[in-house]
């Protein structure tokens, strides 16, 4: 506790010691050209256009996959039904509600592809009630390519083979 308090008087006193240089200064008139304000706010204009949200998926591309949808049951998965390929562990009682997918290794960052584990993606075109944004939190067997599993609870009764489904990464507002 003792360290870190002498450490943060020792920044303090730096951080005076150099302010208080800084403006004991004498001025430079032939240092060139004096900023305007309006000079200055112009830059931080350009600054915040940079650092500015881009629309909605401006810079991801859209793929077509087919769409599928699979149980967390050894049938379907390894012999871990419930951890998925980033060890995210999936509750007895889940559902189609937690918006969860697997994408086939070749659209995974890992393998060559644009996705990343924890990347949000828009799916639209599966069906009304399944459209809408997932989380990737698992991948697929070798064999499959361009496709996407919805994770969906045995109960649930759902049965769903859909070509021609778009998939495109959510972009965050800062990328």
């Amino acid at each position: 506790m003792n360290t870190i308090r002498l450490s943060v008087q020792a920044i303090l006193a730096v951080t005076a010691l150099t302010t208080a240089f800084l403006d004991s200064r004498p001025s430079n008139q032939d240092a060139g050209p004096a900023i305007t304000t309006a000079e200055k706010a112009a830059s931080q204009r350009s600054l915040y256009r940079k650092a500015k949200a881009k629309p909605y998926g401006a810079s991801a591309p859209t793929y077509t996959v087919t769409a599928t949808v699979y149980e967390a049951v050894p049938g379907q998965t390894d012999q871990e039904p419930f951890v998925t390929a980033d060890n995210s562990r999936i509750k007895p009682h889940y559902g189609t509600r937690k918006r969860w997918v697997a994408l086939s290794r070749d659209l995974l960052r890992p393998w060559g592809g644009h996705f990343d584990f924890g990347d949000t993606v828009r799916v639209i075109g599966i069906s009304e009630r399944l459209d809408g944004v997932y989380t990737i939190h698992d991948t697929m067997a070798r064999r499959h390519r361009r496709y996407l599993d919805v994770l969906a609870h045995p109960s649930e009764n759902l049965d769903i083979f859909a070509r021609g489904v778009k998939i495109r990464k959510v972009v965050s507002e800062w990328d």
